[in-house]
């Protein structure tokens, strides 16, 4: 059930239809466009959407397809079933053409593999185009749409006859031309001419007495005629009749020819109604390609679980413009059944709910829709929608009548498979009573287990939503600081309206701003007050996850690279054990092998003194040679050279070299400032605590300059800085001296990156270690500006920094 009766106007369906019917060839397939209709038979849609999914590959990488002489040639047929009746020339030409386009299209898919296009092949399996009956039009009917001259052995006989008297009758008239050409009767312009199916002369009219003949017609100036000599009459009458011999003869033919297709009518009529059908799935695949349009996963039950879902009227309208379109991402089940859309006006909430109800209807009409293929859509069987202005004078309802009437039709048909769209939902009527109406409302649309999507600024409703089962807040995004909004729908959280913010924006008097806030109550400005500070912070913590990602990566990187080192060098390990015992096992049987043998020897020799001895020596000198363990020397590691600095004991003064106490970059004193003093350091600046400084030789920093390697030769990565960097520092809970060191690396890495704003969050407590902050910063030259943050983003707990 679909409700209202203006549900296609108000979601843009029917320029969806008209998009359509512009990209069809003929009217065959734009009748189809007339026909679509919403549809809850899942396999039903499934078919059709495969079917046109199938079509965007043809159209994409098949160029050989059949795309000319899509006519539509139903009324031939309607007339070719009366007895008696014959089909014209023409008639059989578009037919002939029709055919053989539907014939190349059922060639074209038989020679597919069975498994590329399954869905199209099985549209055009009853379909058949005999082909005695297109080789009997092709025989009959040439290539230009006439009735051959070999249609009929009598045909050919008549046309020849024709041609001779033609030619005969020519000649003479051409002699007759001549001489009234030398007369002077005839321009030398002017040739023969037909008038009435019948070769003439034409002449001056002052002449016209000088031929004996008929005059057929006269210029329209009346100055020329246009005689039939009376020595042509009987040749002229011959042609004009086997003109007529001619036109019977072809009539005859074409009667036979209709009673020849009239028992195919049948499958004729097939076979047109499957040119329609490739006519219109090829027009919904091109609407397809434009609109990068896909085939999520198309489930039987209720689900929306949309990812990068477009508006298809916006994307096309944002193409042109050259302008991205936002996508929406969006995920309702059973637990999740409800989703309340808020946000400031102009945020986006009407696109996202008629971006939801556009693709919905179009996916149940079987037309591809432009989100990620991996999205799940369910398929409902009822669609109800309140969106737009309903107000009528005819029935005398109200604005808000009209929603209750809605409203009511709703409570009575929803069931588990249906989704409604209300826009603006309880508005038109005072607040207080439109948003008690609007959340019982809601109450009953939850019990009935439908599915739904509902954008309100009711602040009851966002809390009826986080407190109770089934209903999911969510919100259109805004940049608060900039009071821009990003178009982009956040679920699990409500939004704010922004109101005063954008009251501000456009200059309303503060005063009114305050007043308002002040009737509104401390409690509804403290709820909107804590959203938008939620936000702030949900951006800040996404700065600080971004870092964390980045670093864990890092890790993972690291870990893994140790990981494979240790692996290889346990297995060089193992490598150098499985050999060592090798050849040690080797050695100990060499030296068996050479005591057995000194043994034997000695033997042999019966224990001569002299032989004994050069034997023992022989053994000795083995193993010293082949049984001394190597002694494995390991380089050693190299030792760090360690920094010598000459201290100098006088005074820091302006122009002294000094290091930061801990650190081995050394640098000189530009300026001094109370308690500060302003360093450079190779290309940087920047202001550090004098008791944080020790005060170094000049030949020291000579030797540093001109033999150590300083930060400033190793350069400074700015790409990895800038992706590193945040615009947000949090300094709460730092002891002064800690947080004002944070604070010099913040301002060094900002100077060096151009950041214009910067943002510092050091709490409220006292207020001493704001201003501690504050009047360090003002050492700065860099520091145009410092103000409190936005009340509602932190106030005097947050300093904003602006740079010149």
């Amino acid at each position: 059930m679909l409700y209202p009766n203006t549900l296609e106007q108000k979601l843009g369906f029917d320029k969806i239809r008209e998009l359509l019917r512009q990209a069809c060839i003929s009217p065959l397939g734009q009748d189809y466009v007339d026909k679509i209709r919403f549809s809850d038979n899942h396999q039903l849609i499934d078919k059709l959407l495969r079917q046109t999914y199938e079509f965007t590959q043809i159209v994409q990488y098949e160029p050989d397809f059949p795309q000319s002489n899509y006519l539509d040639v139903r009324p031939q047929l309607q007339k070719a079933r009366v007895e008696g009746i014959t089909l014209m020339e023409d008639e059989f030409f578009d037919l002939k053409l029709a055919l053989k386009t539907i014939q190349d299209c059922l060639r074209f898919l038989a020679n597919q593999e069975e498994d590329q296009y399954p869905f199209l092949a099985e549209l055009a399996a009853p379909v058949t185009v005999d082909k005695a009956l297109l080789a009997a039009l092709e025989r009959v009917i040439d290539d230009r749409g006439h009735v051959r001259d070999n249609a009929s052995p009598e045909l050919a006989s008549i046309r020849r006859r024709i041609i001779s008297e033609q030619a005969n009758l020519r000649k003479r008239l051409d002699s007759m031309l001549r001489t009234a050409r030398q007369q002077g009767w005839i321009p030398d312009d002017l040739g023969l001419t037909i008038r009435g199916g019948r070769l003439v002369i034409p002449l001056a009219a002052e002449h016209k007495r000088k031929i004996r003949g008929f005059i057929h017609d006269e210029s329209d100036t009346g100055k020329t005629v246009y005689v039939e000599p009376a020595e042509v009459f009987d040749g002229n009458n011959e042609v004009r009749e086997l003109e007529y011999e001619e036109r019977r003869e072809v009539y005859r033919i074409l009667l036979a020819l209709t009673d020849q297709i009239r028992p195919f009518l049948p499958d004729l009529n097939k076979a047109i109604n499957f040119l329609a059908q490739i006519d219109f799935i090829r027009a919904k695949a091109k609407l397809a390609g434009q609109l990068q349009a896909g085939m999520p996963q198309v489930m039987n039950r209720p689900v929306l679980n949309w990812t990068a879902a477009r508006h298809p009227l916006l994307y096309l309208s944002h193409q042109k413009q050259g302008k991205p379109v936002v996508p929406l991402a969006i995920q309702l089940d059973e637990q999740q059944r409800i989703l309340i859309i808020s946000g400031p006006n102009a945020g986006g909430k009407s696109i996202a709910l008629k971006t939801i109800g556009l693709l919905q209807y179009m996916m149940q009409c079987g037309l591809l829709v432009p989100m990620a293929e991996f999205s799940d859509m369910g398929v409902f069987q009822n669609l109800f929608i309140d969106i737009g202005d309903e107000q009528s004078l005819e029935n005398d309802l109200s604005t808000y009548s009209s929603h209750l009437t809605n409203m009511r039709q709703f409570l009575v048909g929803a069931n588990k498979r249906t989704l409604f769209l209300i826009d603006e939902f309880g508005t038109g009527t005072e607040p207080g009573q439109g948003g008690a109406i609007a959340e019982a409302i809601l109450e009953e649309l939850n019990k009935s287990g439908a599915f739904g999507v509902i954008n309100t600024h009711y602040t009851n409703l966002k809390v009826f939503a986080d407190k109770t089962p089934g209903l999911i807040n969510g919100a259109m995004r805004f940049d608060g600081e900039k009071l821009e909004p990003l178009y982009e729908l956040e679920m699990g959280r409500p939004g704010s309206s922004f109101a005063f913010e954008i009251a501000g924006k456009i200059n309303l008097p503060n005063i009114v701003i305050n007043r308002a806030k002040e009737k509104l109550g401390s409690q509804q400005v403290n709820f909107e007050k804590l959203l938008k500070e939620l936000d702030i912070e949900k951006r800040v913590f996404a700065e600080k996850n971004l870092d964390i990602s980045i670093n864990q990566r890092k890790v993972a990187q690291q870990l893994a690279e140790y990981t494979a080192l240790k692996t290889r060098l346990d297995n060089e390990q193992k490598q150098l054990i499985n050999t060592a015992k090798a050849k040690a096992k080797t050695l100990v049987q060499e030296a068996n092998q050479k005591i057995e043998q000194t043994i034997r020897e000695i033997k042999e020799s019966k224990a001569e003194k002299d032989t004994t001895k050069q034997l023992r020596a022989d053994l000795q000198q083995f193993e010293q040679k082949e049984l001394k363990p190597e002694v494995i020397v390991e380089p050693a590691a190299p030792k760090a050279p360690e920094e010598e600095f000459e201290a100098d004991g006088s005074p820091i003064s302006v122009g002294s070299y000094v290091r930061i106490q801990g650190q081995t970059a050394i640098g000189e004193v530009l300026a001094l400032r109370g308690k500060d003093a302003e360093v450079r350091i190779g290309d940087l600046k920047s202001n550090i605590k004098l008791n944080r400084l020790e005060k170094v030789s000049r030949k020291t920093y000579r030797e540093a300059v001109g033999i150590r390697e300083t930060p400033r030769s190793q350069g400074v990565d700015i790409n990895e800085k800038m992706l590193n960097f945040s615009f947000n520092l949090d300094i709460r809970g730092r002891r002064g001296e800690e947080a004002l060191g944070e604070v010099d690396k913040f301002m060094d890495s900002a100077l060096m990156l151009g950041y214009p704003e910067l943002r510092i969050v050091h709490g409220k407590g006292d207020g001493i270690l704001r201003q501690l902050v504050r009047n360090h910063l003002r050492s700065y030259k860099q520091v145009g500006s410092m103000a409190d943050e936005h009340a509602d983003r932190g106030g005097a707990g947050v300093t904003l920094v602006r740079m010149k």
